[in-house]
């Protein structure tokens, strides 16, 4: 039996989608091949083809990245270092909330019946990805409006579970910014950091191409250290 790998990551680029006030990628070649071969010196050699690179400038929150409890923390709280790797690698599980309003909160009723759907019981650490059908238009600007997101009591019951690493194929794992104007409440589900350690996936991609359970997923971050968030190269391993 073969294996089938499935890219959940957003592309990375200059005109990419982003939630408001995230600053822009920069991904400028510092270096051609044949600049870095003279100036590393070996042009008077004969080399005129060595290494090229870039320089690199992108927030802790562009593309697919996992949020780290700094994001909603203080200076004293870990940053993606802190996050646990035992939590990264798991059951994957993908629940559909795509009939839901958008705009919607979605709730532990909404939850608990996306799950009984499915016939699937949480258990410790199973990731869990919510499916808002988003990622389908990621390139277009209601990339930011038309989605749901989830409520805190929905986000509390996968923690209570042990399930403490989630993902949305969404730019933010709160209902989108319109909604919660419209409600007056901001970001709650982030702000169950504050008090019980969960880290959540956002920008996530290509979840209409997964079953419901049955895969694995990894979802290891970039190392960086003390930053609110990573980058996240997610991907599903099924077998064929």
């Amino acid at each position: 039996m073969g294996q089938r790998f499935v890219d959940l990551s957003m592309p990375v680029h200059q005109n990419m989608k982003l939630f408001p006030r995230i600053a822009e990628p920069k991904l400028v070649m510092k270096e051609s091949w044949e600049e870095f071969a003279i100036g590393i010196g070996a042009g008077e050699y004969g080399e005129d083809h060595l290494t090229a690179h870039f320089s690199v400038t992108l927030s802790d929150h562009a593309g697919t990245h996992i949020d780290s409890l700094k994001h909603m923390g203080d200076e004293n709280t870990p940053g993606p270092e802190g996050i646990p790797l035992e939590y990264c690698f798991g059951d994957g599980v993908v629940l559909d909330f795509r009939h839901l309003e958008f705009g919607s909160a979605i709730t532990l009723d909404d939850l608990k019946g996306a799950l009984a759907k499915i016939n699937y019981t949480l258990k410790p650490r199973d990731i869990v990805l919510i499916q808002t059908g988003a990622s389908e238009y990621n390139d277009e600007d209601r990339y930011l409006t038309d989605h749901v997101g989830m409520s805190a009591e929905a986000t509390k019951y996968l923690i209570e579970n042990d399930c403490r690493v989630t993902g949305i194929d969404a730019p933010t794992y709160d209902p989108p910014v319109w909604a919660m104007f419209e409600t007056k409440k901001f970001w709650l589900a982030h702000k169950v950091m504050q008090t019980d350690p969960y880290w959540h996936i956002e920008n996530l991609t290509n979840l209409k191409e997964l079953p419901s359970h049955g895969f694995k997923l990894s979802v290891f971050p970039i190392k960086w250290v003390g930053t609110t968030g990573a980058p996240v190269r997610a991907v599903a391993i099924l077998d064929d």
